[in-house]
C-alpha cells in the first residue's frame, strides 16, 4: 500500500529521493505505508531523471530528501521530484527537508553576500511546493523566507529525553557553543529540569569557512557534566575545540548533543579525539560507516517526521507534538 487515506478522500503518498533511503523507509514504516514507486537516475552528464510510477493525481504528496554531501545533486534531485509530481497532478506537495539545505547562509555578513536559505525557499516555491517540513533550522528566521506554510520540527525533546538517561538531572550544566544559540540553551535547561546554563566564547573569521577558535567559557561548570548543544556538526573542530575549553575549565565530564550530523573530514577523528564522554546525534542525514566511532550515539528522527506528516495530513497542529513550544 503505498497511499493512506483519510475522511473517504485525501489520499497521502510518501515520495523519496535517493540520499538516504534508511530514513525515508523508517518514516513509511512509522506511518504504517510504503514509499511511492519512483524511477530515478543519473544521465552520463549528470543530468537526474524523475519519474513517480504510479499515479499521484489528487494525492498530498510529501516529498523526503536528505541533504548530505554532494548537497547540490541531492537539492537538484528533490527540486525534480516536486516538478514531476506537480505536472502529474498531485493536490498538495509539502517538502520533507530535514536538514534545511544552504541554512547556513540565512544573513549578510558582509556586503555583496547571497543570502542562499532564500534562494532555496524560492525554488522549492518555484518547483510547485506548497509547504516545507524541517528539523532544527539553522536560525528560525528561515521560516519567513517561504511564502507557505512551515513545520519547524524541533529534535530538542528525543535528545533531552535521551540525555536524561545517560546522567543526573541535579549535576548538569547546559553548554552553548556560543552567544547566538543561548535561547535553544534555555529551550534544553527546561527540558532537563532547570539546569544552569553556560556559554562558550569564540571568535570567527568571517572570510575563512569553517573556523571559528573557542576561547573561554562564562558559566559555572567546575565539577559538573556538561551538555555541550548545537544544531549540527560539520567539521567538528570548533566543538572540539569547545571540549578542551570545559575540560580546561574543570567540567566533569563533556556530552556532545547536536541534530544534524554532516560529519565533513575531518569531523570524526577530531570529535573520537576530543575528549567528550558521547556524541549524540540524530539520523537527519545519512552517517557511513567510515564516520562512525565508539563513541558516537544516532537517535532516529523518523518517529517525530512521522507525526508531524500525520498531523499535517490530518490537518491537525504540529506545534500540539512540541507542548505548544514550537
Amino acid at each position: 500500500m503505498t497511499e493512506i487515506t483519510a475522511h473517504g478522500e485525501k489520499k497521502l503518498v510518501l515520495a523519496a529521493g535517493r540520499a538516504h533511503p534508511e530514513l525515508a523507509r523508517e518514516i513509511a514504516k512509522e506511518l504504517g505505508t510504503e514509499l511511492l514507486p519512483v524511477d530515478a537516475y543519473d544521465f552520463a552528464n549528470g543530468e537526474i531523471y524523475v519519474r513517480a510510477g504510479e499515479s499521484v493525481r489528487g494525492t498530498d504528496a510529501f516529498v523526503i530528501q536528505a541533504h548530505p554531501a554532494p548537497l547540490n545533486n541531492w537539492l537538484m534531485e528533490q527540486l525534480i521530484m516536486i516538478d514531476s509530481l506537480k505536472r502529474a497532478s498531485a493536490k498538495r506537495i509539502t517538502v520533507v527537508s530535514p536538514f534545511y539545505p544552504y541554512s547556513r547562509q540565512d544573513k549578510k555578513g558582509r556586503g555583496r553576500e547571497p543570502i542562499s536559505a532564500r534562494l532555496v525557499a524560492d525554488m522549492y516555491k518555484t518547483a510547485g511546493a506548497d509547504r516545507i517540513m524541517s528539523v532544527d533550522l539553522h536560525t528560525s528566521q528561515i521560516q519567513g523566507f517561504f511564502d507557505g506554510p512551515v513545520d519547524h520540527l524541533m529534535a530538542i525533546p528525543l535528545l533531552a529525553d535521551y540525555i536524561r538517561t545517560r546522567v543526573s538531572a541535579d549535576n548538569i550544566t547546559v553548554v552553548s557553543p556560543d552567544t547566538g544559540r543561548v535561547r535553544v540553551a534555555e529551550q534544553w535547561a527546561e527540558r532537563l529540569g532547570g539546569a544552569p546554563l553556560a556559554f562558550v566564547h569564540k571568535s570567527r573569521d568571517l572570510t575563512v569557512p569553517n573556523q571559528a577558535v573557542s576561547k573561554t567559557v562564562v558559566g559555572q561548570i567546575e565539577g559538573r557534566t556538561c551538555v555541550l548543544i548545537d544544531d549540527m556538526i560539520d567539521t567538528g573542530g570548533t566543538i572540539s575545540g569547545a571540549v578542551q575549553v570545559l575540560k580546561n575549565a574543570g567540567a566533569k565530564d563533556v556530552i556532545i548533543a547536536a541534530t544534524h550530523a554532516v560529519f565533513s573530514d575531518p569531523a570524526a577523528r577530531r570529535l573520537s579525539e576530543s575528549g567528550a564522554r558521547e556524541v549524540v546525534v540524530t539520523n537527519t542525514l545519512p552517517i557511513p560507516a567510515d564516520k562512525q566511532f565508539p563513541e558516537l550515539t544516532v537517535l532516529s528522527i523518523a518517529p517525530l517526521i512521522a507525526r508531524a506528516i500525520r498531523e499535517v495530513f490530518d490537518d491537525g497542529s504540529v506545534t500540539s507534538l512540541f507542548d505548544g513550544n514550537a
